[in-house]
């Protein structure tokens, strides 16, 4: 007998060896498979995501999460923070693929982060944890100041305010992946006083294309080189209401 979700999850891993080289083991696939049940279960008693297709989960959120996978290091064990990661995406994709990668999964939104807490339980994720505060407030916080190798957000803010948000958090020589639709050349031209003032370089905006799907994805790349003055992120609110500019 077929399980439910066996070959939305087998057409994942065919796209996931495709197009990043990424090969599977059996007992990712099944967590994937077990990770779709859990969401769809979720998502009927609270809003979690509106897809809702098993086919379309595993194109737009776990393909897609699985994109920064080049870009992230195999075999240490570095520290990735999600920013706000809502549903846990890229950050529960990544930690089944990648078990050694420690990540912290960050939101404002305490009901999501109950789902991802028990996923992260039923999938047995044990290098995973969950942050319920605001990127700003994170960031003023020394136990997350300077801290992780790897920041990713995904449709989170505009970019200007995203690096205020993110470039605090990440340590020195760390990287930013900001994964971006149609406006990654537009925001990314916006916050080059942003990055600059807050120790970033810009490494790279790299495009992606999913299977299927028309438009690009964009993965915008900003390396932290300096130090980021103590006076960001400032209080709550602020980095998206008065970017800097």
């Amino acid at each position: 007998m077929s399980r439910p979700y066996q070959q939305a999850i087998a057409e994942l891993a065919r796209q996931a060896q495709a197009l990043l080289g990424c090969e599977l083991a059996a007992s990712q696939l099944a967590q994937f498979e077990q990770l779709t049940g859990l969401l769809l279960d979720w998502n009927s008693r609270m809003n979690l995501t509106g897809i809702t297709e098993p086919a379309d989960i595993a194109l737009k959120h776990y393909l897609d999460s699985l994109t920064l996978l080049p870009y992230l290091p195999q075999a240490r064990r570095s520290r990735l923070l999600d920013v706000g990661t809502g549903a846990g995406f890229p950050g529960l994709p990544l930690a089944i693929a990648l078990p050694q990668l420690r990540v912290t999964l960050l939101d404002a939104t305490a009901k999501k982060l109950r789902f991802v807490e028990e996923a992260g339980r039923a999938l047995k994720l044990d290098s995973t944890r969950t942050v319920h505060a605001r990127a700003e407030d994170a960031g003023r916080d020394d136990a997350h100041r300077g801290t992780y190798d790897f920041v990713a957000a995904r449709a989170v803010s505009r970019l200007p305010a995203l690096m205020e948000c993110t470039l605090p958090m990440t340590k020195r020589g760390g990287l930013i992946i900001a994964m971006k639709g149609s406006s990654a050349q537009e925001e990314t031209r916006a916050a080059s006083k942003a990055i600059a003032t807050l120790g970033g370089e810009l490494e790279s905006v790299d495009e992606v294309r999913l299977p299927g799907l028309d438009k690009p994805r964009y993965l915008v790349m900003v390396r932290k080189v300096g130090k980021t003055p103590r006076r960001y992120p400032r209080q709550a609110g602020t980095p998206s209401r008065e970017p800097i500019m």
